[in-house]
């Protein structure tokens, strides 16, 4: 096992601020919250300054309330950030498809696909391209596996703009001002803000 490091320590003591300065804060489902699924994936691609693995995160929200949230490192290297962020859609999809069966079992009927919001551009293509490319061929099962969701209705992947993608929570170290901006996003509430 690794030592400790001091960014080990300064990002544990950066937990321990957060958490002694939002004692309140937690997850409100409101009764009048649509049922629609909306979500969220990412890829810090290369970030593990060791391996070089990606670490990828998702962040899914059942109308205004997050429901479920991963981050999760690679494990296999990537050769490109659209393969990484591939990879997390690949994810995310898998995790999508579990909570609208298990929507469906609780009686919540989705009326359309799920939007799934992706900062890559490229991941995007590879998503809505019919035709394979040799750089593409070593994430070939992921590509089917998403291309049959897209084309089944289940997911919509769209594009979102990376200062506005919450999953970056979940990847990457942030500024502070980038960190709130996104944190605001989640949907989360603070019980001693309510009067």
């Amino acid at each position: 096992m690794q030592a400790p490091t001091k960014a080990h320590e300064d990002a544990a003591i950066r937990v321990l601020r957060y958490l002694k300065a939002s004692p309140g804060r937690g997850l409100f489902f409101p009764q009048s919250s649509s049922l629609t699924l909306t979500t969220f994936c990412d890829a810090d691609w290369g970030g593990c300054p060791v391996t070089r693995r990606s670490t990828i995160g998702y962040f899914i929200m059942l109308g205004s309330s997050p429901i479920s949230w991963r981050t999760k490192k690679h494990t296999v290297v990537s050769r490109s950030s659209a393969e990484a962020e591939y990879r997390a859609i690949a994810s995310t999809v898998s995790e999508v498809l579990w909570l609208r069966w298990l929507l469906r079992d609780l009686g919540v009927v989705s009326t359309g696909p799920t939007t799934l919001f992706c900062d890559n551009q490229a991941a995007l293509h590879i998503a809505a391209n019919p035709v394979f490319h040799e750089c593409t061929k070593h994430v070939e099962m992921d590509c089917y596996f998403v291309r049959e969701r897209v084309q089944s209705g289940d997911i919509e992947p769209r594009k979102i703009a990376t200062s506005d993608q919450p999953a970056d929570l979940f990847t990457k170290g942030l500024s502070v001002e980038q960190f709130h901006h996104l944190f605001d996003k989640l949907g989360l509430l603070d019980i001693h803000s309510f009067t």
